[in-house]
């Protein structure tokens, strides 16, 4: 089995794959499953944050809301991760991976229970745009556990935005 010319920390380097997809496009597709990982774990610890967090007249419900969303949020950054390893990479797992690689930005202090829902359906958002931009090279690939992974976390995504969204309705 030959092994990986490129020994960057990123890349597994235990033998060849042969699951019909190039190296190019399984080391591309990885890229962009680790930045929507890190987005997923990102948003998975600022909505942990708010559900701890959260006060006002909403306490219980957004408290409840907020914790079914980590929740899947955790679930998910299972499933990417193991994706991103069936693909023969290493899976980004550190803080600072995460912070280089996500397009959520840290949110400082505690805000009120207003703009809590607005930054997680920002959040909600962001992983959205970051899971649709992964699309076109897992097409070209006929790489279809990714798309399908990526269809099932943009109906999620999608739905938990518009429910957050609905708050902040008068």
């Amino acid at each position: 089995m030959g092994k990986s010319k490129d020994k960057s920390p990123d890349k597994d380097i235990s033998g060849t794959i042969n699951i019909g997809i190039s190296e190019e496009d399984r080391l591309a597709i990885a890229e962009g499953l680790s930045r929507l990982l890190a987005d997923t774990y990102t948003l998975y610890l600022k909505t942990h944050n708010f559900h701890w967090n959260v006060t006002g007249p909403m306490f219980n419900t957004l408290h409840l809301m907020f914790e079914a969303q980590y929740t899947e949020l955790s679930l998910a950054v299972d499933l990417i991760a193991e994706r991103i390893r069936s693909l023969g990479v290493y899976a980004p797992a550190t803080y600072s991976a995460y912070a280089k690689l996500t397009s959520i930005p840290e949110t400082e202090g505690v805000p009120k229970a207003k703009e809590m829902i607005q930054l997680l359906v920002e959040g909600q958002e962001a992983v959205t745009r970051t899971a649709r931009s992964i699309f076109p090279i897992a097409e070209k690939a006929s790489d279809e556990p990714t798309a399908d992974l990526l269809t099932q976390r943009l109906q999620v995504h999608e739905k938990t935005a518009w429910m957050l969204r609905s708050l902040l309705e008068e």
